[in-house]
């Protein structure tokens, strides 16, 4: 009388089964006590250190570690068991893809938690980038490391992943195509990212709309400009325009040109200057540099010019406001008069 263990059951031996059977139970139970192990020791071990790297290393090394204890079982409890060459061909295959996909996951979720801990907040607080943004390239990160991993499984297990590939893109070409505008976008943002030519807040003036920049997302920026308005400007522009960030410059420059009329004196033309070297001068946020000069002989008007700078802290239309009205005031009380367009007609008289 036979044993039980040597049953056949789809032409393996049933004591075979049993092992692995047993095999594969028992990884699991392994994998379920490792996991035990991280959460109640492991985690409470990292929690209590300064550094978060030790925390994020254990959290992703926790269930990609099960899961391949989990592989181990099953490839060792199948290696009992016999299905043809065929079979054992594809099971092979199934195993690397596993494996490949276990690796990628490990990776992806290493990268995904160095960049939510460190990347973004660093991001955040040093270059503005909106939130919209740092979430999609978080994503795209993820996808690039997925696609190698899957490219690497298949490549694990057999298949010809150029020749695979090479049929992809020539059934992609038409769509490449259709999505070339969306692509220069998503390029103009990574390039936004990096180059860092503005930041949310900024002032600054790109496709003749000046106004303030609200949102950086992957595809577009928003503008919200002087009158108020949103403008939504796509990406592409900041890399084949130019950008102009008037947040950035160290001072405004503004230069004012009055003309007196021609019955003024040359002591009224150099008093008038001595004037607004005052008025610049004295003012709290001007810079020191000055220019004050008779620039031309007008059609009615003697014109005199400034050059006064703005300093990053005054406010430009109240500084020259300021500025305007300390003019009008000084001259009035000087007695100098601006001109304005005037003609003398000469009648000449007609002898009868």
């Amino acid at each position: 009388m036979n044993a039980i263990s040597d049953y056949v059951i789809f032409g393996n031996p049933l004591g075979e089964w049993f092992i692995a059977i047993a095999l594969f139970a028992a990884s699991v139970v392994i994998a379920k006590l490792l996991y035990w192990i991280f959460g109640r020791y492991f985690k409470r071990m990292a929690e209590r250190t300064s550094s978060k790297l030790d925390d994020i290393l254990i959290d992703t090394l926790e269930e990609p570690i099960v899961f391949a204890i989990v592989i181990i079982g099953m490839w060792r409890g199948y290696d009992h068991l016999d299905f043809g060459a065929a079979t054992q061909l594809w099971a092979q295959r199934i195993f690397m893809v596993m494996i490949a996909i276990n690796i990628t996951w490990l990776i992806a979720r290493f990268v995904d938690a160095i960049i939510s801990e460190f990347l973004i907040p660093y991001a955040e607080k040093n270059s503005g980038t909106s939130e919209q943004m740092l979430g999609v390239i978080r994503k795209t990160v993820k996808a690039i490391i997925w696609t190698l991993g899957l490219v690497l499984a298949l490549n694990n297990a057999g298949y010809d992943v150029g020749a695979l590939l090479a049929g992809v893109g020539i059934g992609g070409v038409a769509i490449a195509l259709a999505a070339k505008d969306f692509a220069s976008n998503v390029f103009g943002g990574i390039t936004v990212f990096i180059d860092k030519p503005f930041r949310i807040g900024d002032r600054i003036v790109v496709a003749n709309y000046d106004g303030f920049v609200r949102d950086i997302g992957i595809r577009s920026t928003r503008l919200q400009t002087l009158a108020g308005r949103v403008v939504t400007i796509p990406n592409m522009k900041f890399t084949d325009g130019i950008v102009e960030n008037i947040t950035l410059e160290p001072s405004r420059r503004v230069k004012v040109t009055l003309g007196l009329v021609y019955g003024s004196t040359p002591e009224q033309l150099r008093r008038a200057q001595e004037i607004l070297r005052e008025i610049a001068d004295n003012h709290p946020f001007t810079e020191e540099s000055v220019l004050v000069w008779f620039e031309e002989f007008a059609a009615y008007s003697l014109n005199i010019s400034m050059v006064y700078y703005i300093q990053k802290e005054g406010v430009v239309l109240q500084v020259q406001n300021e500025m305007n009205l300390a003019i009008f005031e000084r001259f009035s009380a000087e007695g100098l008069e601006f001109a304005f367009p005037t003609q003398t007609i000469f009648h000449q008289p007609v002898n009868d």
